[in-house]
């Protein structure tokens, strides 16, 4: 899998999310589990910046997660804030592979990364379906 040094251009969308001592397990770091959740958080914020899908979303349509696969580099601990950098990998006519790279916001180290692939789901037909046309995709495409 990839592992781009931290660079604020590398990736199309950026969220900040402050760690919790919720997030920590009894090893006093936070719990592989929640790796997961920061990276949900981050596509989701990703996806509501996409114009074309935002407005879709009140049409029904939505994604389902068919794939992750996470690695983790090193511990997050707490306090600290992290960097989730998120951006297209590879496009298909119903699905999205998002590239996602996790930094400590003040070190920059990298922290771990992703690729998950959705589906563009629509609810009320229950199945998937193609994607809308994606404006400014060559920005969001991310070299691994």
């Amino acid at each position: 899998m990839f592992r781009p040094k931290y660079d604020p251009d590398f990736f199309y969308h950026w969220t900040e999310i402050p760690v919790r001592f919720r997030d920590l397990d009894p090893l006093n770091h936070v719990n592989n589990a929640l790796f997961n959740t920061y990276l949900e958080e981050a596509r989701i914020n990703f996806l509501g910046e996409v114009g074309q899908m935002e407005s879709e979303f009140t049409d029904g349509k939505t994604f389902v997660l068919v794939k992750c696969t996470i690695e983790y580099l090193k511990q997050i601990k707490f306090p600290s804030t992290v960097l989730v950098g998120t951006g297209i990998g590879e496009i298909g006519n119903s699905s999205i592979t998002a590239l996602q790279g996790l930094y400590n916001k003040e070190t920059k180290d990298l922290l771990g990364v992703a690729e998950s692939t959705g589906v563009w789901f629509d609810i009320n037909k229950q199945r998937p379906t193609r994607l809308p046309d994606i404006e400014n995709l060559d920005e969001m495409m991310v070299e691994s």
